[in-house]
């Protein structure tokens, strides 16, 4: 009787020990196949980043399209929302094809300079393709990267074509556009924004970024560039005819205030997009990106008022482009106020380049992209060096290697900030020159006097934006 009780109760014990190995065994195994197991994307970092790429084509057609085109005469408005089009479309199929790979792979011994040709027409990117943000661990589609960078590469030559508006041939802009993003863009690009991420940050980063220069959204990469450009544009192709004897004022300062607010609303996806997370990252980018832009707005004002003129709506929404060009740069580093001292500094400074100093050297920028672009960049870029600081409410700048924020000084990252901004002016300003020259060579500059005179809309486009 006892035996056939034992019997029984020893087997069930065996089979609890041998379930309870087995139960162990499957734990650790899931265990150890989760920790080997890659990082997903999180749905909602990529459906933000979907969401920011569409908000920066919004502030590209048809924001920046309708800013510039109410700037201008009426018998040019249609040939400025041309060009800008034309970039954008131009450009996107060249980043696919090679931009991408240019900008953001590996270039072996060029790599301080310029990336390789792994990613060319998008060899290897597939739906399975992640890449890590700034949080190690985190990953994107690498299809939502390339769509988000894509729109910053496709705006920044439509915002040179500004300097040159009512009198540069499109024949020399569908030219222009495509050598410009090759040879000065996508290296920008690379230069500044390629390193090795938070997984591998010790890899071989781009020149700039190995300056310890901080760009959060592109402040050199896209404004200083395209600023630079554009004066060296300005200057080569000359004045309009008639300028500063003819009134030249904007047709309708209505479109440009449409696709000033349309700059706007696009910019949050412009820099808080670049924080590639739906994080308090993206949320401050985003906070700071309103108030350094009213900020910059405010400050433009008032300098109209100090200087004897009565407030404009074109100062004001002027300031508007001031503030955001100004904060880019800063947008996911500094704390609001900083923003808001840095936006207000811009939209004085800036005005003060769009006047005075434009006045003084005499150039026809015709949008004033280099006084509002250039020097706004300069200013956003340098300044970022300040408002970044952790004393000053700033984010600091994060260190991978030990895990927490850099001990700061102001100091050392103004200087660093400057070289930035050194190597992007000469890097423009000699590649533009180049492009301009060998452009001139082949198809020409500018229009004929009689051209300019009718309107570039019929001229060169045989349309009118507006028939009555």
């Amino acid at each position: 009787m006892t035996k056939r009780r034992t019997l029984p109760a020893c087997a069930a014990k065996l089979a609890s020990t041998a379930l309870a190995g087995l139960f162990g065994l499957i734990l650790a195994g899931s265990a150890a196949v989760a920790q080997d197991a890659a990082p997903v994307p999180d749905k909602g970092d990529t459906a933000w980043m979907m969401v920011a790429s569409a908000l920066v084509l919004l502030m590209t057609v048809p924001g920046l399209a309708l800013f510039y085109g109410g700037l201008v005469r009426s018998k040019n408005m249609l040939s400025v929302l041309m060009q800008v089009l034309y970039s954008t479309a131009v450009v996107c199929i060249i980043w696919v094809f090679y931009g991408y790979s240019l900008a953001f792979t590996n270039g072996g011994s060029l790599n301080s300079f310029i990336g390789g040709f792994d990613r060319l027409f998008l060899a290897g990117v597939g739906l399975e393709s992640n890449l890590e943000t700034f949080t190690k661990g985190v990953v994107i589609p690498e299809y939502v990267f390339i769509v988000f960078q894509m729109t910053f590469a496709a705006i920044t030559p439509a915002l040179i074509v500004g300097a040159m508006a009512e009198r540069i041939r499109f024949a020399a802009i569908a030219l222009f556009i495509p050598l410009w993003v090759t040879f000065v863009y996508f290296p920008m690009a690379h230069m500044v924004w390629f390193w090795g991420g938070p997984s591998a940050y010790g890899d071989p980063a781009g020149f700039i970024f190995s300056l310890g220069a901080v760009d959060f959204a592109g402040g050199t990469v896209v404004h200083i560039n395209s600023g630079i450009a554009a004066l060296v544009g300005a200057l080569l192709i000359g004045r309009r005819v008639g300028y500063r004897s003819e009134l030249m004022a904007p047709h309708s300062l209505t479109m440009t205030l449409i696709g000033g607010g349309l700059l706007w609303v696009g910019w949050f996806g412009f820099n808080a997009g670049s924080a590639l997370e739906a994080s308090s990252g993206a949320v401050l980018a985003m906070l700071n990106t309103f108030v350094a832009t009213a900020a910059a707005s405010l400050g433009w004002i008032l300098m109209e008022v100090v200087r004897g003129h009565k407030p404009s709506l074109l100062g004001a929404i002027s300031g508007v482009v001031a503030g955001l060009v100004a904060v880019t740069p800063a947008a996911g580093l500094a704390g609001p106020v900083g923003a808001i001292c840095l936006g207000f500094l811009a939209g004085a400074i800036c005005f003060l380049a769009c006047t005075s100093l434009k006045n003084r050297l005499g150039y026809d920028d015709s949008l004033d992209v280099f006084g509002v672009h250039g020097v706004g960049g300069i200013v956003g870029a340098i300044g970022t060096g300040i408002v970044a600081a952790p004393a000053l409410g700033g984010t600091g700048i994060f260190d991978y290697a030990t895990g927490a924020v850099a001990d700061y000084s102001i100091i050392g990252q103004v200087l660093a900030q400057a070289k930035a901004v050194i190597v992007t002016v000469i890097w423009s300003g000699i590649g533009s020159l180049a492009l301009f020259k060998l452009v001139d060579l082949v198809v020409g500059l500018r229009v004929a006097t009689e051209e300019e005179r009718e309107g570039l809309d019929l001229s060169g486009h045989g349309e009118r934006a507006y028939n009555y």
